[in-house]
């Protein structure tokens, strides 16, 4: 989960927050034994033993005829820009390196004047070579001389072990405006230890989370109501697998549960038993209630709920 501050915003209730996503990806041999090369400082591209396409990075299986054998090659560092785009944050360009026949996305780090069609560059390497795409840190314009020769792609004396895995985290931070009806609940939690629902004003079904239209008649809701901490079982799991973003330590559960007074059901963890007796003390339809935190801790939150 990720960590939560409340902040007022023109007396809006927002939350902000940064969504961690830290996983790793397998290249697999093609694009693996592409990334080795490059901490030798060499471009590594395959040749499709079928329809001679040439291809950078490496790939395992050919796009266009679906071969699977193909030779792997070396490719100059030069090339052309076929198209780019422009932020405040740089350039990026489609960069077709002499003797492919694929254009390779990369960063632009000349001046955004230089750009034009067929725009002759060069690759610039990092000073520390540590087997990634960035170890060539960009494109910038070549040398008047650096024309395109398609003799330079020759076929690789040497293909290195891949590399087999490689770790990635990426990290997005967002504002996230709840709203009337999300910021009211949210408050009543923090500030008075309430939970509160919408009444829909043509099915009269209270909605937990209280939101502004019912989804079983899309009628809209008319007015907040309380909603008792008290409830009954619908369905639930044991967690016993462990995952990244927990903030439980397994075993755990996780349950649906039918506050009393509401029509939907909320998700939270049921807790306070021997959980590896869940199976046997917990059953659909089995009455519950929330424990609450301390008042001190209260962040107006679904968390102010311990369990």
């Amino acid at each position: 989960m990720p960590s939560q501050l409340f902040t007022q915003i023109n007396e809006t209730q927002t939350l902000e927050t940064t969504l961690q996503i830290p996983y790793t990806l397998t290249p697999g041999r093609a694009a693996g034994s592409f990334l080795a090369a490059m901490a030798d400082r060499r471009i590594l591209g395959s040749r499709c033993t079928a329809c001679n396409r040439i291809v950078v990075p490496a790939q395992d299986v050919c796009v266009a005829c679906g071969n699977e054998t193909p030779d792997f090659v070396e490719v100059l560092e030069t090339g052309s820009v076929s198209t780019w785009t422009c932020t405040p944050a740089g350039c990026v360009a489609m960069v077709r390196l002499d003797g492919t026949d694929v254009d390779l996305l990369h960063r632009y780090l000349g001046a955004e004047e230089e750009l034009v069609p067929g725009a002759r560059v060069v690759a610039r390497w990092a000073q520390k070579l540590t087997g990634s795409i960035n170890d060539v840190m960009g494109f910038v314009a070549a040398d008047e001389g650096s024309a395109g020769v398609t003799a330079g792609v020759t076929p690789a004396a040497e293909v290195p072990d891949p590399v087999t895995v490689v770790s990635y985290a990426l990290d997005l931070p967002y504002r996230h405006a709840y709203g009337p009806y999300y910021a009211r609940m949210f408050d009543e939690l923090g500030t008075n230890r309430r939970l509160m629902g919408s009444r829909c004003s043509k099915c009269q079904h209270v909605l937990v989370p209280a939101r502004a239209i019912c989804e079983v008649c899309f009628a809209p809701t008319d007015r907040f109501v309380d909603v008792a901490d008290t409830g009954s079982l619908q369905a639930f799991s044991v967690i016993h697998m462990e995952f990244v973003g927990q903030t439980r330590t397994p075993p755990y559960v996780y349950a649906e549960i039918v506050l009393d007074g509401s029509a939907t059901r909320l998700i939270h963890n049921v807790a306070g038993f021997d959980i590896a007796r869940a199976a046997e003390l917990l059953h659909v339809g089995m009455k519950v209630r929330a424990v609450w935190r301390e008042e001190i801790d209260a962040q107006g939150t679904l968390d102010d709920i311990e369990y």
